[in-house]
């Protein structure tokens, strides 16, 4: 793997050390008296000058708490680390993910499939392997959204119940609503993830059986709420169709989808090789939407849909492999986030769509950013020692503006934030009150815009003063301003703005795992908890050794279990 420190004596140094990390902690001194207002009156030019394009999107890094030399030591910082290289080695399937022994190639899920036969990775043809799956999963949804498959009574699917939890259900769900201005079918999706038996218990409700396709997303076919979910769905599904008369094995076959690697698993489960789609452990589970894990996504919005969703994803990839770090918006936006989370003490990341349909982004954003770079130990094993990770959170705007954004604008924290924004609506209103019509969306972006203008400049007292305030009141309508927001900006919310945005952020994210010496493609911090749930488990129930082998706090909370449960 190519590691943070591979080109600084001692092999574990890390990045505090570079050159250009010492000249970044002198530039930030010098930001002490920085001010957003300044910068734009001395250089007229500086908005144009920061903004970007990728893909379909329009990005705008000009109202951050950076300066054209500061932009230059992120340059050189990449350069120092030899970021180049490491992309390389992602794109082109070194085993990054050093602590599993895998490539990362999730990017090869989205490579166009004219260019099979180009990436060949521990002897195998890693595109042509991709498209493979892809195309029988385009073959498969159109059969069920054409009705050429149906279920055991001879019935046409109307529901799709996708069980998984994590990477196999968080992408799902967001793209999902994101896309559901493109539903094309009359075939609709729920999503269970929780192991809490009120989530399984309401997305069956009311469900026909006779119409119900259930996708199973396990690699291993052992993960354990994914397939206890999955038997309560078996046992649902049989319990209804045996009144009807339909044949176990064959209501199993018809009804039920497996996403996973694990045959063997799979075939005692009693899903048919036919309605088996793998994929391969170079494709991490938060990485894994565009890959089989988005069969459900094929179902509901069609072939058509998903090979655009694909090429945003791609068209990310290629302006972050291919253009220089001085205007490559992956590297600047990652090097913003570093920026603020080692220099400026910044604990937290804003995620504020101004778009409704993605108001699941920022959820998904969380388990991508905080499972990947959530860790204290860097890919060489030694303990790193500065700070790593965000802390990724965020609502839709406008409904934000109204509950957390005082904190934002007039808090004592700093919290860099992303607003985004569609320039056209998925749906357009319009107010008409019989004397003018206001488009409705318009209203909508102009709050977006003055957000960030009103974080970036702010409001002096002197300016409150002028509007007549009362002079006790001066000081609590004072806006300091100087909060640092990024603009990411698009047409419209496509299938392929929609991949663009995740590539953007997986990226984001590799590159400051990257810059911290992280392996940001492994999660061991997971685990644990996993095997004491095990343990814990007995205990529950009646027995006694396993309570007793509990700490005490853990002890008397399962008594307390005990003594009131029905």
């Amino acid at each position: 793997m190519s590691k943070v420190a591979g080109n600084l004596e001692g092999g574990t140094a890390g990045v505090s050390r570079t050159k250009a990390w010492k000249a970044l902690q002198k530039e930030y001194a010098k930001m002490k008296n920085f001010d957003l207002r300044a910068a734009f009156k001395q250089d007229p030019e500086r908005a144009e000058k920061m903004t970007f394009e990728a893909g379909d999107l329009h990005i705008d890094v000009s109202k951050n708490l950076i300066n054209d030399s500061t932009l230059k030591l992120f340059e050189e910082l990449a350069n120092e680390i030899n970021l180049k290289q490491a992309i390389e080695d992602q794109f082109t399937g070194k085993h990054i993910n050093n602590t599993e022994d895998r490539p990362v190639l999730h990017t090869a899920l989205r490579y166009p499939e004219s260019k099979k036969g180009t990436l060949i990775v521990d002897g195998q043809d890693v595109i042509s392997d991709a498209w493979e799956v892809l195309n029988r999963i385009f073959a498969f949804s159109g059969a069920v959204r054409s009705g050429e498959k149906r279920g055991v009574t001879g019935k046409k699917f109307k529901t799709v119940v996708n069980i998984g939890i994590g990477g196999s259900d968080l992408g799902s769900v967001m793209v999902y609503e994101a896309l559901r201005g493109y539903a094309n079918s009359n075939i609709t999706v729920r999503y269970v993830s929780n192991i809490d038996p009120t989530d399984i218990s309401e997305k069956l409700k009311d469900l026909d059986p006779e119409t119900t396709l259930f996708i199973v997303c396990s690699k291993t076919f052992t993960t354990l709420e994914t397939l206890t979910n999955a038997r309560i769905a078996k046992k649902w599904l049989l319990g209804n169709l045996r009144t009807l008369g339909a044949d176990k094995r064959d209501a199993i076959s018809k009804h039920f989808v497996a996403i996973s690697t694990a045959l063997d698993e799979v075939k005692k489960f009693g899903i048919s090789a036919e309605n088996t789609f793998g994929f391969w452990n170079w494709v991490g589970g938060r990485y894994s939407v565009e890959s089989a894990i988005g069969a459900n996504l094929a179902i509901i919005y069609g072939e058509e849909v998903f090979r655009d969703f694909l090429s945003g994803f791609h068209a990310i990839d290629k302006s972050f492999r291919t253009n220089p770090f001085s205007s490559n918006p992956v590297v600047i936006l990652a090097m913003l986030n570093i920026w603020y989370v080692n220099f400026y003490n910044a604990h937290t990341h804003a995620i504020l769509p101004y778009a409704q349909y993605l108001h699941r982004f920022p959820a998904f954003l969380q388990q991508l950013t905080m499972e990947s770079n959530g860790k204290t130990v860097r890919a060489d094993g030694s303990r790193t020692d500065i700070q790593t990770g965000e802390i990724f959170w965020g609502e839709p705007g406008t409904n934000g503006q109204h509950t957390f954004y005082q904190l934002i604008h007039q808090g004592t924290r700093l919290i860099p934030a992303d607003f985004i924004a569609a320039v056209n609506p998925t749906h357009a209103l319009k107010d008409d009150d019989g004397v003018s019509k206001k488009d409705v969306h318009e209203l909508f972006l102009a709050n977006f815009l003055a957000q960030t203008r009103a974080l970036a400049f702010g409001k002096t007292a002197d300016e409150v003063a002028a509007e007549g305030v009362p002079e006790d009141l001066i000081n609590a309508k004072v806006f300091d301003g100087n909060r640092p927001t990024t603009s990411i900006v698009f047409r419209n919310l496509t299938p392929a703005v929609v991949g663009s945005l995740i590539a953007l952020y997986e990226q984001i994210t590799f590159v400051q795992g990257i810059v911290w010496g992280l392996n940001s493609f492994d999660q061991w911090g997971v685990q644990l908890g996993k095997v004491l749930a095990l343990e814990i488990f007995p205990a529950l129930s009646t027995d006694d050794d396993a309570l007793n082998a509990q700490d005490s706090s853990t002890r008397a909370l399962i008594k307390f279990y005990r003594e009131n449960r029905e």
